[in-house]
């Protein structure tokens, strides 16, 4: 990390300011080289905001900008740390950097100033990984997840686990290397409770990541029933925009149509299907059958009724097959008038909920949104500020590290030597570890840095 780093750390294109982070030991060195206001930066306070001009090495004028001088440790990357606001575009931003490469700093790699600040002992990989999570947050959910990781939620509860199964190990090789010594022996029983409690707080994380999915990914639901029932009239209204053919035409969605919402807070990948019903129309087959995968593959089903139409055979098959799926059944077109099947309906779909709505004029969607929120408790998930796994890489390290502490009560319970049930605590411990960076390979490392943009 002897390199000097530069780069832009504002998305390309026109805007009103851009900005460029130095980073490393010669960060004001360089910053001075080119930055000419009515005092040099070294002789300046940390943290502290200048104004003048960078120029060349030929001393013409490149732009007029705005420097903030940030003296280590207390930096994002533990390093000087110097921002240049220039004005927005590519011209200015670029002219600048530019300079500054030619003064002596370096191009920075993707994520290389948050790789620095996770090396300089300023954040835990978990926490780094948080950055790039906030940064891609496509709804307020993850936006807040991912803030609350970054602010430690995580780390803490690994480490909490961590510190107690690295203590327990101590004790144990310590009974290991000197058992004729007149030391205080730690239990089997000791051995076996703490397996136990820290397998307990490894579950409790693990039963957050199906909500951590929802959050990162979104409830992909798929928006089901017979022909000309108004799911792509739903589609449309929920994503506020026309993305779906709608006519009064039977059968005109032919194919999948997806489309990612923001429904009140809630993420949706909402996919709109062919209506399920008898055809001859080999078109129309292919449309049904992709129907048909859309519900297996759905974590969520709205089964959409019309409500100004005979309750048939039709309905009645799409609600057998969405039978075993998370669903709520829609009753639409309640604008024209009370449906006269809602209970015959309701009979049929026993055990889901049945709401009537109206996809033309918007009425009873807030309720949808109320119930899918009801459904997958992110009432709760809104209000807590608790560790949610919403990463795959650390969900794998925690089945990893708890299936080793079961092996080790289970060695416990066997009678089997502590020296056997020692192997597997490391393995937890360094499963543990993987999260947050203490153990993890450099190949790894590298490979989440690299997901990152260049000047984050």
């Amino acid at each position: 990390m002897s390199r000097t780093i530069a780069a832009i750390s504002t998305p390309q294109g026109n805007g009103g300011i851009a900005v460029i982070r130095i980073s490393g030991a010669d960060a004001v060195a360089i910053a001075d080289k080119v930055f000419f206001g009515k005092k040099r930066l070294a002789d300046c306070e940390t943290h502290t905001v200048h104004y003048g001009f960078i120029k060349n090495e030929r001393g013409d004028k490149v732009d007029e900008v705005l420097v903030t001088l940030m003296r280590a440790p207390r930096t994002f990357t533990r390093e000087d740390v110097v921002e240049i606001s220039t004005h927005g575009g590519s011209i200015a931003s670029h002219s600048v950097m530019d300079t500054l490469i030619r003064a002596g700093a370096y191009m920075a790699e993707p994520g290389e100033f948050t790789k620095r600040a996770f090396l300089n002992g300023r954040i835990d990989l978990s926490q780094a990984e948080a950055v790039i999570d906030i940064i891609n947050a496509t709804n307020e959910l993850a936006g807040r997840s991912a803030l609350s990781q970054l602010e430690g939620a995580l780390s803490r509860e690994i480490q909490s686990v961590r510190k107690s199964l690295v203590n327990l190990a101590a004790q144990m090789q310590v009974t290991i290397d000197y058992p004729d010594e007149d030391l205080e022996d730690i239990t089997v029983e000791d051995i076996a409770k703490t397996a136990r409690e820290c397998e307990s707080k490894i579950n409790n994380l693990l039963a957050t990541a199906d909500s951590g999915k929802i959050i990162r990914g979104g409830i992909r639901t798929a928006i089901v029933g017979k022909p000309n029932v108004g799911k792509s009239s739903l589609l449309n209204a929920l994503a506020r925009e026309d993305r779906a053919i709608v006519t009064d035409i039977a059968g005109t969605t032919r194919d999948v149509i997806e489309e990612y919402i923001n429904l009140d807070g809630i993420p949706l990948i909402l996919i709109d299907t062919a209506g399920i019903r008898a055809t001859d129309d080999t078109v129309e087959k292919i449309g049904v059958e992709k129907s048909r995968k859309s519900i297996d593959s759905a974590d969520f089903v709205i089964v959409m009724i019309d409500g100004t139409s005979f309750f048939n055979d039709e309905d009645i098959e799409v609600l057998c097959a969405t039978k075993h799926k998370n669903r709520i059944v829609l009753i639409n077109k309640a604008d024209l008038g009370q449906s006269k099947y809602t209970e015959a309906v309701r009979n049929k779909a026993a055990g889901s909920i049945v709401l009537e709505v109206s996809a033309m004029t918007g009425m009873g969607l807030s309720e949808l949104a109320k119930e899918i929120r009801r459904v997958y408790n992110l009432g709760e998930m809104t209000a807590s500020n608790g560790a949610v796994i919403t990463n795959m890489r650390h969900k794998t390290a925690l089945i990893k590290a708890k299936e080793a502490l079961v092996r080790v009560y289970e060695a416990i319970d066997m009678n089997m030597p502590s020296d056997i049930a020692s192997i597997d605590l490391n393995i937890a411990i360094d499963a543990l570890g993987e999260i947050t960076g203490e153990t993890v390979s450099d190949d790894i490392v590298t490979a989440i840095f690299h997901e990152f943009c260049v000047g984050k």
